[in-house]
């Protein structure tokens, strides 16, 4: 699976994009998955579930636009090390 990809929990049944995925130093891989159900107007919380737990609904649910890496700030100003502060 991959990001972009819909998913659905095996076990509750949540269905949504797969948004973020953690790899663990001993090979646990967890996916962050965003619904694009809304509660009051506003998303709700993306969830984490253990890989093997999701079912591929559809690949590339929605595409990887090309994009840059990092947040919105594309180089953090350097601070030195400084003994006075």
């Amino acid at each position: 699976m991959k990001l972009g990809d819909k998913v659905k929990d095996s076990v509750t049944g949540f269905t949504g994009i797969i948004t973020a995925k953690t790899t663990f130093l001993h090979g646990c891989v967890r996916l962050g998955v965003q619904s694009a159900e809304l509660k009051d107007g506003v998303p709700t919380a993306a969830q984490w579930f253990d890989e093997p737990q999701l079912v591929l609904v559809e690949t590339e649910a929605v595409k990887e636009g090309e994009h840059k890496k990092g947040g919105p700030m594309p180089s953090m100003p350097q601070r030195h090390a400084d003994a006075t502060r």
